[in-house]
């Protein structure tokens, strides 16, 4: 050996070794973060303070019970008292001083800022009161969104007319997409805006001829012929003539769905000097109010889902016109008034001539001004920039926090303004946080029915599309805490995502699966495009299969999730080389390889199995290259029935707070809704079931040996089960399949199991509706229930309630005496299932 090459293989070595480390140390970060999930993974909730009825005590409650169940932050909304779906009071309200963007109101957003400073908690909230869109009470009717409007005054040629054209009357109730509760008259309905006949500005007066179409050569402008007291001398040419007098007036959009108080007109979107108005208002009431919370204990503005309509005008509409369109726009404005100019094909290129300048003044002096009024002041910019007429790629970099919005359908996918579009437009912008607003539910959909397992393939529909953080909607603040539940509700929305919650305590483990998704979900850089992605070839069973991908450009992540509600089994096709698969299960926490696998030229064929609603990550990190199977027995073997507690009773033991036994017992499991007892049969919340069970001899060997692994399986549950064996805690299961691991707590001979299962709220609040009324109640606008008309005066005085038969209280009511029962409790068959000790997990 040359002593002097030994420097030289030193450095290659040390090359390579340095090389593999940091391969390892990158692959190991997709590792970590699952393992130990950063803090901007965890779920948001939208929390909405529904009227006045707002408290420090409640706020702090609500944070606290927010910070224990794994969740990272709040977006304040401030609605009306309940929305039907339209914004309504609730008489008798405790502290009607409490108006949103008012000095008691802002007292309490200073009391959640610091606490949400205090309790590590990210906090921002709505630019305005209701949550669309920009605007409020300060807005005057020249800053205010604008519509063009006009007279009509016809005219006959060869003569001199010589008068009065008079200003436009238009409808006082303006142009409003919904309507709103008017508790001045008690009626629901747009409401009058006496401004729009008393503020108006002039843009042009336009003689046409009074048949079409109208040439634009025969178009006369008579605007410098009008007087400052609106009369106008002209001889006309030979013909009819009409005589159109245009300006513009306040539109009439106000936010919804607010307070009546709190309410006002939207700003002007188009206008560079209105929106810097808003925006500089509302940062100036922070300031004053806030302080040094400004980046500390609050952290963003919001704009949400834009619901304020086209806009018909601005100001300075014919300027900004001209100069991005080359021509003048007042010649083509009687094209509002349903007339042609030119041919129909240039009325219509005019139109889109139009729309194409508002998207542009959207662009160039909205969204940018917003931000940079905003993150001058420390604050950054939310937005969930679609509903509007301009173009989501376009307004999107100018975007700080972006969100897209999808619904539950029960029990589908629902995507809302143009999720794929937000997506695309976010990822293209470099923007790697997608956060959505998650689970908006119609009331048909959403009746205190809901549960984390329903809702779950509904989220992982929106995972695999590119979302990757959920801020759910709705979280409603508890004025008393815990002592009223269901308690406050948002009117008729959903989902019911509550610390008042029967599930609150269990679901927490979805929470654990949400973060666990969204840390994966987050980490690297996403891998949208087509050839990146994994095709499926469906082999039994039909699942609905979808991916989403991350990579580091070492390690790649994919999400694979089966938004069906049934079993099947699938080979995926990743388009990967030269790694072995993985397996890393958000629900539990599992980091297992996939032994079956088949090695293709430019791919990896993996078989894959899923449960209902079943979603895992498909992991490929730089690794020993390890000699493949094919099988999917080698990835999910089919588990063996060991035992099954047909035989076994059970007892059962209730909560009597809640109208239920303090304990009975089943002599075989049944279903809650059918039993005989009403005491069961009307029951929500949390029933603890508990027997013992034997393990034969065989298996007491193998348990002992540990020479097999052993789940308990128990068959269906309605709806959340905690599961304890020997006093071990082995977790909750909330979705398929509905399987926990028990090799460590299994011992040989006899064995202690208690199953504490959750049902829904919906069954207790039928079987409230069974006794007489203590409340009075509004009916909804839109069915489905109604809203509370007045807080009880046993609420408010804290005393006990007239009708010691009813357990709950809400501010909406979906149900009657006869509204169906929901399937409820634990229904089996438990059964014990064990696998090879070799094998991996079934």
């Amino acid at each position: 050996m040359k002593p002097r090459l030994l420097p030289v293989l030193a450095l290659h070595l040390f090359a390579l070794l340095g090389a593999a480390q940091m391969s390892l140390r990158a692959a190991d970060s997709a590792a970590s973060v699952f393992r130990s999930p950063p803090p901007a993974a965890r779920p948001h909730v939208m929390w909405m303070w529904m009227g006045s009825n707002i408290t420090k005590t409640g706020i702090t409650n609500d944070l606290e019970k927010l910070r224990d169940a794994g969740f990272g932050g709040t977006l304040l909304f401030s609605l009306a008292d309940t929305t039907t779906p339209w914004p309504r009071d609730i008489l008798d309200a405790p502290t009607p001083e409490v108006i949103a963007f008012t000095p008691p109101w802002w007292d309490r957003v200073r009391h959640a800022a610091i606490e949400s400073d205090r309790l590590g908690l990210e906090f921002g909230m709505s630019n305005c009161p209701g949550y669309s869109s920009s605007g409020g009470p300060w807005i005057t009717p020249e800053l205010s969104m604008q519509e063009v409007v006009w007279s009509e005054t016809r005219v006959t040629g060869g003569a001199t007319f010589s008068g009065p054209i008079p200003k436009p009357k238009p409808d006082l109730r303006g142009v409003q997409k919904f309507p709103v509760w008017n508790p001045t008259n008690g009626k629901l309905e747009k409401p009058e805006h006496p401004v729009r006949h008393t503020f108006f500005r002039d843009i042009a007066v336009l003689a046409l001829p009074a048949a079409d179409p109208v040439a634009l050569e025969s178009i006369i402008d008579l605007s410098d012929k009008l007087t400052a007291d609106g009369r106008l001398e002209w001889t006309a040419p030979a013909g009819d003539w009409i005589i159109y007098r245009f300006g513009h007036t306040v539109m009439g959009p106000m936010q919804q769905p607010p307070q009546w108080q709190a309410n006002g007109l939207e700003c002007d979107k188009l206008s560079r000097v209105a929106v810097e108005f808003h925006v500089g208002h509302i940062v100036n009431e922070l300031r004053r109010h806030l302080g040094d919370q400004i980046g500390k204990g609050f952290d963003f503005y919001h704009f949400d889902s834009y619901e304020s309509g086209m806009p018909g005008w601005t100001p300075l509409m014919r300027e900004e016109f001209r100069s991005r369109r080359g021509y003048d726009p007042v010649p083509f404005l009687p094209t509002l008034a349903k007339r042609v100019i030119g041919d129909p094909g240039r009325s219509a290129a005019y139109k889109k001539d139009f729309e194409r300048t508002v998207a542009d003044l959207f662009r160039a002096n909205y969204f940018p001004v917003i931000r940079e009024k905003l993150n001058a002041a420390g604050i950054k910019f939310s937005c969930e920039p679609y509903g509007g007429t301009w173009k989501i790629h376009e307004v999107a970099p100018h975007v700080d926090q972006i969100m897209a919005e999808f619904w539950t359908a029960a029990p589908n996918f629902n995507p809302f303004g143009s999720v794929a579009g937000t997506i695309s437009a976010a990822q293209a912008s470099g923007i790697n946080l997608i956060q959505a607003e998650a689970f908006t539910a119609l009331p048909q959909f959403s009746q205190w029915s809901e549960t984390p397992g329903s809702l779950k393939a509904v989220g992982d529909s929106a995972f695999s599309m590119g979302i990757n953080r959920f801020v759910l909607h709705r979280f409603v603040h508890q004025p008393w805490g815990d002592l009223h539940k269901p308690g406050v509700a948002m009117g008729q929305w959903g989902t019911h995502f509550d610390h008042t919650q029967t599930w609150w305590e269990p679901g927490k483990a979805w929470v654990s699966y949400l973060t666990r998704t969204q840390a994966l979900l987050q980490w690297g850089s996403p891998r949208p495009d087509s050839n990146s992605s994994p095709s499926f070839t469906i082999t039994s069973g039909e699942p609905k299969l979808a991916a989403a991908r991350r990579t580091d450009g070492k390690t790649d992540v994919f999400f694979v999730a089966n938004a069906n509600r049934s079993a099947g089994t699938a080979t995926a096709r990743f388009p990967i080389k030269d790694r072995r698969p993985e397996l890393w299960h958000p629900v539990t926490g599992e980091m297992r390889r996939l032994p079956g696998y088949q090695v293709n030229a430019d791919s990896i064929d993996v078989p894959l199995r899923f449960e209902d609603s079943e979603s895992y990550f498909v992991v490929f990190r730089p690794a020993f290259f390890t000699r493949p199977q094919s099988s999917e027995a080698a990835n999910f073997p089919a588990p063996q029935a060991a035992l099954t507690l047909a035989d076994a009773r059970w007892t059962v033991a209730f909560d009597p707070k809640w109208g239920g036994p303090a304990s009975a017992t089943f002599e075989m499991l049944t279903d809650w809704k059918d039993h005989p007892e009403a005491r069961i049969r009307y029951y929500s919340g949390t029933a603890t079931y508990s027997t013992t069970f034997t393990t034969p001899p065989p298996l007491a060997s193998e348990t002992k040996s540990r020479a097999a692994r052993f789940w308990l399986d128990l068959g269906v549950v309605k709806d959340l089960a905690r599961v304890r064996l020997n006093d071990r805690d082995l977790g909750v299961l909330w979705t398929a399949p509905w399987r926990v691991e028990v090799t460590e707590a299994l011992r040989p001979g006899e064995n202690k199991l208690e199953i504490e299962v959750t049902n829904t709220w919906a069954n207790r609040l039928i079987g409230d509706e069974q006794q007489a009324a203590d409340c009075e109640w509004n009916q909804g606008d839109r069915g489905y229930g109604g809203p509370l008309k007045r807080y009880p005066k046993w609420v408010l005085d804290g005393t006990p309630r007239p009708i010691g038969g009813r357990h709950t209280f809400t501010t909406w009511n979906y149900f009657t005496a006869a509204s169906p029962l929901l399937s409820s409790g634990l229904l089996g068959p438990v059964r014990l299932v064990s696998a090879n000790n070799a094998a991996n997990r079934p």
